[in-house]
């Protein structure tokens, strides 16, 4: 018969598949195949790979039997025409493979790939994990990463905008690729995969796939190890959009750096979307081939920087909305002042304070939330911030902290800003000259003179002195 029919057979069971794997599978593993010819009850179709191979044999040969089945009768069988590809486009000859899919004995466990020898290795799936038969190549992405979740402030607003921007066009924005990077724990990880679930929600259809650099990394050593470099390219080539986490690993890796340079180009020169993070920004990445860097640079490179305090007390408000839960605005206030790290040190100190309440069965009080802190941060950190003590004294005194930081000499408030000034200089490790500063830009004189006349008040002024004692019980961490 002709390829005419053989395409009229192959769009009948097209419909019948279509009605039986969700539209993101059917994309990815069925529109590439093509109908080749039909002769005495075999059906040729061609497949990209032998990867793709296994991928139908192992995850749709029950299905596939069915198709056949229906369309040739208990006789029919199917005949796959490999191509093979390497990094730099196919081959011009096929290789062709005959497979009885009606009656194969080879297949007696479906859930582990079918190795096809091309040469002497076998090739597999760069998602295989030893020891589980569950095969998975879905995005990947924690759906509690979401954009929903993510709080917005001045130190993410470019890179979540960008991101936004990503996800509602990918591939058709300037920010091709994005590069997303930052320090430890500032949600570098939450925002790329959030990025990942928008462009799903947006685009059901598109490959979306997000991947740790290690795993990539640990996937290509396999694929030289057994042979099938070429079927790893081109699943990568087949993502449309790809989400590589960490890539400052890829440092001092060349074979790694050469593949994902071909992977790079393929996905960009077809307008599909990459999306980057690194720990630091391209310019100070080590080890990391120059052409390489060069296409980091094409698109943008945008930062994660410390959250400031109204960004930290969000998250954390943020936080205890999603978790159902209630805390008293003080304990709040008090976490978000004395965790100035990063997010995920912020989050790990509320979590233990859930938890220490949860375990003691007590009530959770700014009293047990000092406790936890001096003993959830480190020794070295456990400084109270300048923040903390501006906030404290303000309270104390029933007066706004932005009138504290204005230029202001009201008596009230001049005396307040030097008693802040007292505690930050005996509190803290910074310089007077950064005390001034936080302290309406003040000079360093201003604060030694500050410091002087709460020492000689203290001195000559009991009520004066109780004020100061009452506030260093309060502002301590150590109680």
């Amino acid at each position: 018969m002709d390829k005419k029919t053989a395409e009229s057979i192959w769009n009948n069971c097209l419909d019948v598949i279509k009605d039986n794997v969700n539209t993101q599978n059917f994309k990815t593993w069925f529109e590439p195949i093509k109908p080749v010819k039909l002769s005495s009850n075999v059906l040729t179709i061609q497949v990209p790979s032998q990867f793709f191979y296994e991928w139908l044999e192992e995850h749709y040969i029950t299905l596939l039997k069915k198709t056949i089945r229906k369309e040739l009768g208990s006789d029919g069988k199917l005949e796959y025409s490999i191509i093979m590809e390497n990094a730099y486009g196919r081959t011009e000859k096929p290789i062709t493979m005959k497979v009885p899919t009606m009656n194969s004995k080879e297949l007696k466990n479906p859930s582990v790939s079918m190795p096809i020898d091309i040469g002497s290795n076998p090739i597999k799936n760069p998602f295989i994990i030893p020891g589980l038969k569950k095969v998975n190549v879905e995005s990947q992405l924690n759906p509690n990463y979401s954009f929903e979740h993510f709080v917005e402030g001045d130190c993410n607003r470019l890179a979540r905008s960008a991101g936004y921007a990503v996800s509602n066009k990918p591939g058709g924005t300037a920010f091709n690729p994005l590069l997303i990077y930052g320090g430890v724990g500032l949600g570098k990880t939450h925002l790329a995969q959030a990025i990942g679930i928008e462009i799903k929600k947006n685009y059901p259809n598109k490959t979306v796939l997000y991947i740790q650099s290690e795993k990539f990394i640990s996937q290509f050593i396999d694929s030289v190890k057994n042979n099938n470099q070429n079927d790893f390219i081109h699943f990568y080539q087949m993502i449309d959009v790809l989400i590589i986490d960490d890539v400052q690993y890829f440092a001092g890796k060349e074979r790694t750096q050469d593949v994902f340079f071909h992977i790079f180009n393929h996905l960009h020169q077809t307008g599909k979307q990459l999306v980057l993070t690194s720990d630091r920004a391209p310019v100070e990445l080590q080890g990391i081939e120059q052409r390489l860097l060069s296409r980091f640079k094409w698109g943008l490179s945008a930062d994660l920087q410390t959250p400031g305090l109204e960004t930290r007390i969000a998250i954390l408000e943020k936080k205890i909305y999603n978790e159902g839960i209630e805390l008293p605005k003080e304990v709040v206030e008090y976490l978000a002042y004395s965790i100035t790290s990063n997010v995920r040190e912020l989050e790990g100190a509320l979590i233990s304070l859930l938890a220490q309440s949860s375990l003691n069965k007590k009530t959770i009080t700014l009293e047990l939330a000092k406790q936890m802190i001096d003993k959830f941060v480190k020794s070295t950190a456990r400084e109270v911030s300048i923040d903390y003590i501006q906030k404290v004294v303000c309270d104390y005194f029933d007066l706004p902290i932005d009138l504290m930081k204005s230029k202001t000499r009201k008596r009230e408030v001049v005396q307040a800003r030097q008693i802040a000034m007292y505690f930050a200089k005996n509190m803290t490790k910074s310089s007077l000259a950064t005390i001034g500063l936080h302290c309406g830009g003040k000079d360093h004189a201003t604060v030694l003179h500050a410091c002087r006349t709460v020492n000689n008040l203290m001195d000559t002024d009991k009520r004066f002195r109780s004020y100061i004692d009452e506030l260093e019980k309060k502002i301590s961490i150590s109680n």
